[in-house]
C-alpha cells in the first residue's frame, strides 16, 4: 500500500547525488529514489538543482522522526505531525478519512512535491519533474506540456500509451499503484493511473482505487501484511500476493468497483482522471479528454 521508511536512518555520507543522462539529477538515500529533470535558462536549472539537493539532505530523518504517527489512521483531531512532507501527507489523506488509510500512503508523492516546491521556489523554470518510483509532481510554465508514459502492469513498467497534459489544466501530480508494485495492495489491478493536482494527492487516490479493483476467487493468493512485512501499517489486513487467470467477467465486476471508487473521488474533486488496468480490460474515469487508452 505505500513505499516503506526504514527504522533507522541513513547518516549523511550515503545519501547520493548523481547526474544522469540527458541533464537530469539522481537522488538517493534509502528507499527514497528520485530523478529529476528541468528545462530553463542554464543557470536556473543548475540553482533548482542545488536547491533539490539540499531539500534532499535530511529529508528522510524528516519522516523517520513522525514515523509512529504517520503509521496511524488519522482521527477527527490534530494528528500532532509537525514536518512540511508529514503535513504534506496528512492534507493528502484527510479527504478519504472515511475509510482505512494512513499518511503513509501519500509518502512518494508528498516526498516528490515537497522536492519540486523547492526547485520552483527560484525564477527560470520552463518544465521541471521530481519522479519518486512512479509518481510524479510537475511544473509547467503557460506554454509547456508534460508527457507521461502509461503502463499496463506496475512491475514491467514498460509504457505502452502516452498523456500530454497541456499547461492550462490544474494537473501537476500522476501517480501509478497496482497488485504488483513496489507497495502492498488489497487489490488485484494490475495498473492504476491517477492525475490529480499534486502528486501527494495522485498518491493516495491511486492506492485507494487499486484496493478497490477487486474480487474473490481461488487463484488469488492473499496473506496478512504483518507477515510479510512487520514494520507496515496495514497490519493484519490481507494483501495481494499473486493473482492468476481469472474469468472475464471477475475482472470486469473489479474494475467496475474501482472504476465507481474513482468517479466519486472525481465528483469530489479529489482527483481528475484514472485509467484503471486488469488481465487486459481497461476502464476511464475522467471530466475532459486528457485521459484516452491506447
Amino acid at each position: 500500500m505505500l513505499q516503506a521508511v526504514p527504522q533507522r536512518t541513513r547518516n549523511s555520507a550515503e545519501v547520493q547525488h548523481a547526474p544522469l543522462a540527458g541533464g537530469r539529477l539522481h537522488l538517493n538515500e534509502g528507499p527514497i529514489d528520485l530523478v529529476i529533470g528541468a528545462k530553463g535558462q542554464m543557470n536556473a536549472v543548475r540553482a533548482a538543482y542545488t536547491a533539490a539537493a539540499k531539500r534532499f539532505d535530511g529529508l528522510l530523518d524528516e519522516l523517520v522522526a513522525e514515523l509512529p504517527l504517520l503509521r496511524q489512521p488519522l482521527g477527527l483531531d490534530d494528528t500532532s505531525l509537525t514536518g512540511p512532507i508529514s503535513l504534506r501527507m496528512e492534507r493528502a489523506v484527510r479527504r478519504h478519512s472515511a475509510v482505512f488509510v494512513t499518511p503513509m500512503a501519500a509518502v512518494a508523492g508528498a516526498v516528490a512535491d515537497e522536492t519540486l516546491a523547492a526547485m520552483t521556489a527560484l525564477p527560470g523554470l520552463e518544465k521541471a519533474y521530481v519522479n519518486n518510483g512512479g509518481d510524479i509532481a510537475f511544473h509547467l510554465a503557460p506554454t509547456e506540456h508534460f508527457k507521461i508514459g502509461t503502463v499496463s502492469n506496475v512491475k514491467a513498467a514498460i509504457p505502452n500509451g502516452f498523456i500530454a497534459i497541456p499547461a492550462d489544466t490544474e494537473i501537476r501530480g500522476v501517480a501509478t499503484s497496482g497488485a504488483d508494485g513496489r507497495s502492498f495492495s488489497m487489490g488485484i489491478a494490475d495498473a492504476v493511473t491517477v492525475l490529480a493536482q499534486n502528486a501527494a494527492a495522485a498518491d493516495v487516490a491511486a492506492t485507494l482505487i487499486a484496493n478497490a479493483v477487486n474480487t474473490d476467487h481461488p487463484s488469488i493468493h492473499r496473506e496478512p501484511a504483518q507477515s510479510l512485512d512487520p514494520d507496515n501499517d496495514l497490519c493484519d489486513r490481507l494483501v495481494t500476493v499473486s493473482v492468476g487467470k481469472l474469468p472475464v467477467e471477475l475482472v470486469a465486476q473489479a474494475l467496475e468497483a474501482g472504476a465507481a471508487c474513482a468517479e466519486s473521488m472525481r465528483r469530489r474533486g479529489s482527483i481528475r482522471g484514472a485509467l484503471l488496468r486488469c488481465q487486459g480490460q481497461v476502464r476511464i474515469v475522467a471530466d475532459d479528454n486528457i485521459l484516452r487508452a491506447r
